[in-house]
């Protein structure tokens, strides 16, 4: 299942977001070339990338910042952009740029260091904006539970969208992350779980003060859990795999 939009276009022009996504790209841009050389990449994640242990120990403390915005392939890099394009521009329309910005970076900051907490020990140089990104899902969910969300769902050849609210997307991705995150593999696939959950609930704690401000639960009443501006529709017409009639 794949989100592919939303439909709570932003009133204002999400400059952070886009200048967030362009940095991602050509932060990436700029050492995709090592990954012909797997010793150079290597020693570029090695003074780069967020190696638990070291941080555990006070080392290497920048890499908290500037793992968020390194990826480790084309589909890391393009599966994370489209998810801060998809969720990015309604709280940086809600919390303004700066304070956007602010939040964004203090998100990626707790989802990094709840990874240090989860696996102190380990070695393995961690890359990627997800834990950020999962922060702006989480003020997404705090704000919008009910806003339309429209999801392709791939089986083998089975191809349909379907519409969502936030909350069933939102609330199944969070579920699977906990899930994986105690699985006895956890690690096993290179997904740093516990930093994706730790980055979630950064987002949505540092977005309860907005929300308070609004009313709490009388502004999901207020907006039907949407934001407060007209919503985007969109014509949704299904995939279906057409019937070849058996000959008589």
């Amino acid at each position: 299942m794949l989100p592919i939009r939303d439909h709570n276009p932003s009133e204002r022009t999400p400059y952070v977001t886009y200048a967030l996504i362009v940095v991602n790209v050509l932060v990436f841009f700029s050492y995709v070339g090592l990954f012909s050389d797997q010793r150079a990449l290597a020693s570029f994640f090695d003074t780069w990338a967020l190696i638990p242990a070291r941080v555990a120990q006070g080392q290497d403390m920048i890499t908290l910042f500037t793992t968020m915005f390194m990826h480790g392939g084309f589909m890391h890099l393009a599966g994370n952009m489209l998810f801060l394009w998809i969720f990015g521009d309604n709280l940086e329309d809600e919390m303004g740029h700066i304070g956007y910005l602010l939040f964004y970076l203090a998100s990626g900051l707790a989802a990094a260091l709840t990874h240090v907490i989860a696996a102190p020990y380990s070695d393995v140089p961690t890359v990627g904006a997800s834990g950020a990104i999962a922060g702006v899902m989480g003020g997404y969910l705090l704000l919008y539970p009910k806003a339309r969300i429209d999801i392709l769902f791939i089986f083998i050849i089975f191809i349909r969208i379907f519409s969502v609210p936030a909350w069933v997307m939102l609330g199944f991705w969070f579920l699977l992350q906990l899930v994986s995150g105690t699985g006895a593999d956890a690690m096993a696939g290179g997904v740093a779980y516990w930093a994706h959950a730790g980055g979630f609930i950064a987002g949505f704690v540092l977005t309860l003060p907005i929300w308070l401000r609004q009313g709490g639960a009388r502004y999901w009443n207020q907006n039907q859990g949407r934001p407060p501006h007209p919503e985007t529709r969109y014509e949704l017409t299904p995939t279906q795999i057409p019937r070849v009639r058996r000959r008589k």
